[in-house]
């Protein structure tokens, strides 16, 4: 095989035939990781309910996982862009997924399931980042919104095959039994990530130095969290996405309690029914989002995602039925799956060159994680204040002003989403 020398000495293997043996893998990784990454995931609410918990402090055990994983996400995507052992943090941080959703089997105590979601959301932090950094370690920059958009569809994939599996093993056996399902999902998403040849990645390239940027990417040094600041696309797209995720973040779990409640749906099947169809949808979302990303940039992808919540909101609020969950959930996996494309992609390229790839996927991730964690606990609260139908209006509303952002700020967006297709 014809061999390189990289800039610090040694002989690298042609990175083609690298990159095709690490691809795979990566895929499988992804199809797994979605299983194991959220543990118990959309069915705790469920799960607590079954157990005499009520919608507020549902929420608000969820809200205190997702302050615990906004605070993480900034220092993890530090901490990926500077380690190369990005393939044990991902092995480490599943283990730690698994584990702190088997306490909850243990328990459902408030200290034990608030302790659960913290160490779920740490990790969640972490796991991310490095799969992300480990994609763009693999492919490079010109690589990265085809292999993103692949990368995102078998991680719907595998939340959708997880959560039919999901429903059908806690209606036939339990709830408990999803937890298992998810330890096993676990072990072939480690499995998966130690197939991934470790010398397939190229560090540099994985924070966004690579060979032939400009001069300072040449040197090596990597720019400081001012870079973020001062990069106005990514002010707008973090407010957009806070606002987006502060009425999003709990239309799901909302929606499930709303119906159990109601008795027109069996837990675990009506729970595992709302996120395969939204997951399958995502599945076809984020390979459209991947093409017209590459031919239109990605404004039009992220206005699109906006637009999809204030009707989902709609449609929730006004029907609570057994069959509402497929206009529902199918909006959401239209949000979803174009973000879950155009956000990584977008923030790769406005900071590519500047080292702080990861770091500026952690900081996006944070303030959009103002939004997520709030989210749960306002939507209990308002449940429970002024019924199901009211809360998922308010909720629906938030992402209004997210699209309200995206078109005043056009100007300044537009260019950088276009410029991502170069």
């Amino acid at each position: 095989m014809a061999t390189v020398i990289d800039r610090r000495g040694g002989a690298a293997p042609s990175h083609d035939g690298e990159r095709k043996r690490a691809t795979r893998p990566l895929e499988a990784l992804n199809f797994f990781m979605a299983d194991m990454q959220a543990g118990i995931g959309p069915f705790l609410g469920v799960f607590l309910q079954q157990r005499g918990w009520t919608a507020g402090p549902i929420g608000s055990v969820m809200t205190a996982g997702g302050v615990a994983g906004m605070l993480m996400t900034v220092p993890a995507g530090a901490f990926i862009d500077h380690t190369e052992k990005k393939r044990l943090v991902v092995i480490v941080t599943g283990i730690c997924t698994v584990m702190a959703s088997f306490l909850i089997l243990l328990s459902q105590a408030g200290w034990v399931v608030t302790i659960s979601q913290v160490a779920t959301a740490i990790a969640g932090a972490a796991i991310g980042p490095a799969v992300t950094g480990m994609t763009l370690g693999i492919v490079r920059q010109k690589g990265f919104n085809a292999q993103n958009g692949r990368n995102q569809a078998w991680n719907h994939a595998g939340n959708m095959v997880g959560a039919g599996l999901s429903g059908y093993l806690g209606w036939r056996f339990g709830m408990p039994a999803i937890f298992y399902l998810a330890a096993a999902f676990g072990v072939l998403a480690i499995t998966s990530v130690l197939m991934i040849p470790e010398k397939a990645i190229d560090h540099r390239a994985a924070r966004g130095l690579e060979k032939g940027d400009d001069d300072a990417a040449e040197g090596g040094q990597a720019e400081g969290f001012r870079t973020l600041i001062r990069n106005k696309p990514m002010l707008v797209l973090a407010a957009a996405l806070a606002c987006f995720h502060l009425g999003n973040g709990a239309m799901l779990p909302l929606y499930g309690l709303a119906v159990i409640g109601a008795g027109k749906g069996d837990a675990a099947l009506f729970t595992a029914t709302t996120v395969v169809v939204a997951q399958a949808v995502m599945i076809v979302a984020s390979l459209i989002a991947m093409r017209m990303s590459a031919g239109r940039g990605y404004w039009l992808v992220l206005l699109i995602s906006f637009a999809a919540l204030p009707l989902r909101g709609a449609l929730a609020g006004t029907f609570i039925e057994h069959w509402g969950v497929w206009p529902v959930q199918a909006l959401d996996g239209i949000g979803a799956g174009l973000q879950s494309v155009a956000v990584p992609g977008l923030v790769a390229c406005l900071l590519n060159g500047t080292g702080r790839v990861n770091v500026g996927q952690g900081a996006v991730m944070t303030v959009q994680g103002v939004g997520a964690s709030l989210s749960p606990a306002i939507g209990g609260w308002l449940a429970q204040a002024l019924g199901y139908h009211i809360a998922f209006y308010i909720l629906g509303s938030f992402a209004l002003v997210s699209v309200a952002l995206w078109v005043v700020f056009a100007g300044v967006v537009r260019e950088a989403c276009a410029a991502a297709q170069a």
